[in-house]
């Protein structure tokens, strides 16, 4: 059984089985709603339910209501949403392929880099911002963004924080060496660049950093023109385990300019303190003609989100961010992509 999927104030509709996400039947159909973590933790892909009914999880939610998860909503009937935005796309094309390990570096004592490669003549298309997932051998999943550029599509660059106690980081990640497989499918998300004339601001915490990476190295690829400004923060010096790569960039790139940011720095530093957002804020308090895009630490997005709406005039439909949240069944993991 399927029921009708109309989206607000448009001509847009689509059937959506009954134990069919809203998320995965408007991505079927042709659309692209917001979402990140794809589990009803991030509350990237929240919208409104205006008219008709929907589960979620165990409950039945009833229009009106608002904060909506459209990754976890299933109709009961025909339905009106308002998303926060819906953009029209051809449906993903996803690849499951074998990966086998190149290297793994560490970069910082709780930050891995690493390198995968897929096998000879393999290469997976996708946008710069965009994660793939690791598939473990249980079923269960774990979402790392991609930090290579597209144009280096024949692997992978993944960017991991060593979580206490994490299934992946504190346990599958130990025993990788070069010439161990891990089997991957991709590409996910809807955090990439847009093409806009309108400068952009990139906000990363930790290894938020990585598919802001992925985006800057295909902008400086294609000859980008387009104002972009990076506020990348960290606890410490050592969560900016990239700072002579992004230094590099800022040289090479007139339209390009960064700011690091620590909230616990030692005396040493001498860069900006305190919270990424507010730095950024405190730099453009008008952000009526800006698109923003964040990724990294979900309490940051989500402060970001308001704040930059209240006091600097975001538009909402502006505002693109991939929350990174612990992708398995656990709570939210603070800065990182997987566990």
């Amino acid at each position: 059984m399927s029921f009708e999927v109309r989206i607000a104030g448009s001509a847009i509709a689509f059937d959506c089985g009954a134990d069919e996400s809203i998320l995965d039947a408007a991505e079927r159909a042709g659309f692209a709603l917001p979402y990140s973590c794809r589990k009803g933790l991030c509350h990237s892909c929240e919208g409104s339910l205006v008219a008709g009914a929907v589960r979620v999880r165990s409950r039945q939610v009833t229009g009106t209501a608002d904060a909506v998860l459209m990754c976890q909503a299933r109709p009961c009937g025909h339905v009106e949403i308002a998303p926060r935005r819906i953009e029209r796309c051809a449906p993903p094309l996803r690849k499951t392929l074998t990966a086998t390990v190149f290297r793994v570096v560490r970069p910082a004592p709780d930050i891995s880099v690493l390198s995968l490669r897929f096998a000879n003549g393999v290469r997976a298309k996708f946008r710069a911002g965009q994660y793939l997932q690791v598939l473990l051998a249980d079923g269960d999943r774990r979402n790392f963004s991609l930090a290579n550029p597209p144009h280096d599509n024949d692997g992978a660059e993944l960017h991991i924080r060593h979580v206490p106690q994490g299934r992946f980081s504190a346990g599958i990640l130990a025993g990788l060496a070069p010439g161990c497989r891990l089997v991957v499918e991709l590409p996910f998300g809807e955090f990439f660049l847009r093409q806009a004339e309108a400068p952009a601001i990139l906000l990363a915490t930790g290894t938020g950093f990585a598919p802001i990476k992925s985006m800057l190295e295909a902008a400086l690829r294609r000859g980008e023109r387009r104002r972009m400004r990076l506020y990348w923060g960290g606890r410490t010096k050592s969560d900016l385990y990239m700072l002579d790569r992004v230094a590099k960039w800022q040289d090479r790139a007139p339209w390009f300019s960064f700011v690091p940011i620590l909230s616990t720095p030692s005396p040493e530093w001498k860069g900006r303190t305190g919270l990424v957002h507010r730095a950024a804020l405190e730099d453009n308090p008008d952000m009526r003609n800006v698109e923003l895009y964040a990724c990294g630490n979900p309490r940051m997005i989500s402060a970001a989100r308001k704040e930059f709406s209240e006091a600097a005039g975001l538009p909402k439909a502006c505002f693109y961010a991939d929350a990174f949240v612990a992708s398995g069944r656990s709570e939210l993991a603070e800065g990182g992509s997987g566990t």
